[in-house]
């Protein structure tokens, strides 16, 4: 086994903003990718109103997870082949028109499956920004130190949008109308979707370009590295905490008379998530990355164990500010981890696969605890979380030495012209 090889000092935020042609895509992307966690959020609330259940909200809900999360692959891929931009700019403008379809639908009282026709291409056009964002890092920072740091600070861009997003959609759904967040959403996709699209000298080699030129790696799916396999469904277990934790805590508020506290305890749960990649991102690890997954997703599961038996606003908010710094490492390691695992050419596919498998462990969360919050209130619908990280930790602990990169060691980059071997464990 090849010796954990810890650098002196561990590139920092700083440099990676230094980065050249960097903010060209940063901040359109983030913009583009804010109204990622407003979508589901704003369904349950929508159809909630509208229809007096969270069984049924939590059902189109999952529709539109599903579709997104069997058709993100297909859109990583599509990219991965045409360019960023060829499959971004339809994308956003059938997600626009789907969403704004399915808010029309659930004010006119339509009945459940009209809604879950309008929810499929919803779900299923939602643009994969933040996997085309990292995919862009890949792109430039491929070997180098720098790499994990990107990494790190891509959680912290995603879970600031679920600190901002489900915050900003209750805000709007509790304050305004039911339907404000949706209607957010749809213009917030729009307008950042086309801004992100436009930056097209930042866009990776795609692989019409690539055969064009001098790269030699041989093209195939994602999901044919087993290694990827194991982490899509780590990431199904990650999915389900925040699905789990979206209709759980809506019920919770609901029940004690505070639907405002809904976003409160959604944004604590999301900061303790940014907090944590933060500090991922400025550590120096002793330990490799496959470690650091499977001890990172045992905390998580430990955390997650806890939620049913909060009864307070503050208990909750404590327990969920856990289960958020027990997220971040979780994800970054295994974003961390598949960069080493698949071609350059598979890339954007094998981001999207993980970020669907959130998307799906999220929708078959918001389902079951819809309708176990809806039978027995809403401390059992926090037994969802529990019971997905549970199934997944089993997994990467019986599968984890597939988790191992292309080659037997990777080489990173200590200081000019110094390289030496980093290893996975």
């Amino acid at each position: 086994m090849a010796s954990t090889v810890v650098t002196e000092k561990r590139p920092g935020y700083g440099q990676l903003m230094r980065t050249p042609g960097a903010l060209s895509f940063l901040l359109p992307g983030f913009a583009a990718r804010q109204p990622f966690a407003m979508l589901t959020i704003g369904i349950v609330l929508l159809v909630q109103h509208t229809s007096g259940s969270y069984g049924t909200a939590g059902a189109v809900a999952a529709a539109t997870g599903v579709s997104m999360a069997l058709f993100a692959p297909q859109s990583g891929k599509l990219a991965d082949r045409f360019g960023q931009r060829a499959v971004l700019v339809p994308g956003v403008l059938v997600h626009t028109v789907s969403v704004s379809l399915l808010v029309a639908l659930a004010l006119a009282g339509a009945p459940l499956w009209a809604l879950f026709l309008a929810a499929i291409p919803s779900g299923a056009s939602v643009p994969q920004v933040g996997p085309m964002v990292r995919a862009r890092w890949a792109a430039k920072l491929d070997g180098t130190p720098l790499m994990p740091t990107a990494a790190a600070f891509e959680s912290v861009t995603d879970e600031f949008t679920f600190v901002v997003g489900p915050v900003l959609a209750t805000a709007l759904c509790t304050g305004i109308h039911p339907a404000a967040g949706l209607i957010a959403e749809a213009a917030l996709t729009l307008v950042g979707g086309l801004f992100f699209a436009a930056q097209r000298r930042t866009q990776p080699a795609h692989g019409l370009t690539a055969a064009a030129g001098h790269s030699d790696e041989p093209r195939r799916s994602a999901l044919s590295v087993p290694g990827v396999r194991v982490l899509v469904i780590a990431f199904l277990g990650i999915g389900s905490v925040f699905g789990g934790m979206q209709v759980s805590l809506t019920a919770f508020s609901e029940e004690i008379g505070n639907p405002g506290v809904n976003g409160l305890l959604y944004g604590v749960f999301a900061a303790g998530n940014m907090l944590a990649g933060i500090a991922m991102g400025a550590i120096a690890w002793k330990i490799g990355p496959r470690r650091r997954l499977i001890l990172g997703y045992t905390g998580l599961t430990v955390a997650a164990s806890l939620l049913w038996s909060a009864h307070s606003v503050l208990l909750l908010g404590a327990l969920g500010l856990v289960v958020g710094l027990c997220i971040a490492p979780a994800l970054i390691t295994g974003y961390t981890i598949v960069e080493t695992l698949v071609p350059a050419t598979a890339r954007t596919e094998a981001f999207t696969w993980l970020t669907g498998a959130v998307a799906l462990g999220q929708a078959a969360a918001v389902t079951v605890a819809g309708r176990l919050a809806d039978a027995h209130g809403a401390s059992t619908g926090f037994l969802v979380p529990l019971a997905g990280t549970l199934l997944a930790l089993v997994t990467l602990l019986a599968l984890r030495s597939r988790l191992h990169p292309r080659a037997t060691s990777r080489v990173a980059a200590r200081g000019i012209g110094h390289r030496v071997p980093v290893s996975v464990d």
